[in-house]
Parts: structure tokens; C-alpha cells; sequence
């Protein structure tokens, strides 16, 4: 049985649940490391308020995390092939399937058929899918913009550095190379 770990807020210390049978990937005996525990609580905060904002908004509209997601890249991608946003997404044709009707019913999202292979679908954000991804990522933006400013000079390389770094490794050229795709062709959103 793995070993559970629970911080106690009264110590604030990591504590083993589950005594005996742990088969945890640390030496026996030695504590998990307290700063990577502190940061994997402060991706978990940081995470929740950084979506919080958008949330509300997708709320709204009855919309959710996936539909942002999906509305994201579309933007930032103008021409995206469907079983690219699948790969990208790391989900199932069928998960992606209720949610990008939604969004191309609604107006949010155009479909249009490849211009090599007609069998392609090529998504598009509409104008108002444009002004729906600029609502979601005006508030994140400022919320980054501050904790980058705080972060001073140097923060914006190091925070890079660590976010590539926290991509599987298999994963991260590409992510690398599909961030600054969409960030060459001048996109702010």
C-alpha cells in the first residue's frame, strides 16, 4: 500500500497514514523533503485562484474547465486540427466531442473542412469566441502579470525554467515549441 502523506496544521509537518507497508519512493525513514511539499501546496493554491476568475465567468454562461480549455487553444491556435487539440488535450475524441459541439453551437467556434484532406476539421474561434477567451484571460493575466512583478527581474526566467522543467519530458519540446508558436504570431491572449 502506498503511503499516504497528510499535513497536520497543528505541526505543520508531513505524517505518514498507514504505518507499515510503506512502499513510497523515499529512503525509509526520511522525510519528504518540506520545500517540494510547500510547493506542491502552493501549485495547489495557486492553481485554484489563478482559475477562480474564469470559473465565475464560465459559470455564467453554463459553461466549464473544458470548455476553457478547449477555447484557449483554438485561440491561440487559429486553424488547429481537431486530432491535434485531442493530443494536445490528452483526452478522448468523446470527451472532447459534447464539449466542442457546445461551443460550436453557441457561436464560440467555427469548424471549417482541411484544404489538403477535407476529411480534417480545422477549428477557428469566432469573434465572439474571441471576446469569450480575452474575458477568461484578462483576469489570469493580471494575476500573473503581479506575481511576475513580484517576482522581480529574474522571476519570469526562473518561473519558465520551472514550468518546462514540470512538463513530462516526453511532452516538453513540443509544448515548448507549441507555446512559442502561438506566442511568435504576436498572440496576447
Amino acid at each position: 500500500m502506498a503511503d499516504i502523506i497528510e499535513t497536520r496544521s497543528d505541526l505543520g509537518k508531513p505524517v505518514p497514514i498507514g504505518g507499515e507497508g510503506d512502499s513510497s519512493t523515499r529512503e525509509p525513514g526520511r522525510p519528504p523533503d518540506q520545500a517540494t511539499i510547500e510547493i506542491i501546496e502552493l501549485l495547489f493554491f495557486a492553481y485554484r485562484d489563478f482559475i477562480s476568475d474564469p470559473d465565475a465567468i464560465l459559470d455564467e454562461i453554463g459553461f466549464g474547465r473544458a470548455h476553457h480549455r478547449v477555447l484557449h487553444f483554438v485561440d491561440r491556435h487559429p486553424g488547429l486540427r481537431v486530432a491535434d487539440l485531442l493530443d494536445i488535450l490528452k483526452i478522448t475524441k468523446q470527451s472532447l466531442a459534447r464539449v466542442l459541439k457546445q461551443l460550436v453551437d453557441e457561436g464560440y467556434i467555427a469548424q471549417e473542412a482541411g484544404r489538403m484532406d477535407r476529411r480534417e476539421r480545422l477549428l477557428f474561434a469566432t469573434s465572439k469566441g474571441r471576446a469569450l477567451a480575452d474575458r477568461l484571460a484578462s483576469p489570469q493575466l493580471e494575476r500573473i502579470g503581479n506575481a511576475l512583478g513580484a517576482a522581480g527581474p529574474v522571476g519570469l526566467e526562473a518561473v519558465k525554467a520551472f514550468l518546462e522543467s514540470a512538463v513530462d519530458v516526453t511532452e516538453r519540446e513540443r509544448v515548448k515549441n507549441l507555446v512559442v508558436a502561438a506566442t511568435s504570431r504576436g498572440d496576447a491572449s
